[in-house]
């Protein structure tokens, strides 16, 4: 009804009187449900399905980055788990969870559990997956790849050895006294 400045009024009362932040440009679906809501955003251009859940601290925010459609569409029967943060113009598919926590920066395909910092899927329906991130790609796990690199490393450090070794065939390994350890 084109009354912009009421519809900012009440949204700012609303917000000062229950945590929860609504847009007031936002599309909501039938059924949303929103659990303990203090801290909770939806931003302008949100389009949410109908009977989704989000809970404490869910941000559906958008990266700054873009322009026009800039906040996430959520399908139906969405959960969104405490403190999480979906943003950016992506899509959450129909049926998904969104773990605690989580941070979602691509799209969920349905039917998907995604979990982590970024998100990664880690459930497809019942069926559990290898966990991949959400672009499909297999994650690079900074602490899994150190370890990688140091077991290399110390596999090659071994190969040494065992050589030296093989030409020299002391008694007992240890110190290079021949003592023991």
């Amino acid at each position: 009804h084109r009354l912009r400045v009421t519809a900012r009024l009440v949204s700012q009362i609303n917000r000062f009187l229950t945590g929860i932040e609504i847009h007031p440009a936002a599309t909501i679906g039938r059924g949303l449900f929103i659990d303990h809501g203090m801290g909770t955003v939806i931003g302008e251009t949100t389009e949410i399905g109908e009977n989704c859940t989000l809970y404490q601290g869910v941000t559906l925010g958008g990266t700054g980055k873009e322009r026009g459609k800039r906040h996430p569409t959520l399908g139906d029967n969405v959960v969104v788990g405490v403190g999480a943060s979906v943003l950016g113009s992506i899509t959450v598919g129909d049926n998904c969870v969104i773990g605690a926590g989580a941070v979602v920066i691509r799209p969920v395909p349905a039917n998907c559990t995604a979990v982590g910092v970024p998100a990664k899927i880690v459930a497809e329906g019942a069926r559990r997956v290898r966990a991949e991130t959400i672009s499909g790609a297999t994650p690079v796990d900074p602490c899994e790849q150190c370890m990688q690199e140091i077991n290399a490393r110390f596999q090659e450090i071994e190969r040494r050895i065992a050589a030296l070794l093989g030409s020299r065939a002391p008694a007992a390994v240890g110190r290079p006294d021949g003592g023991g350890a």
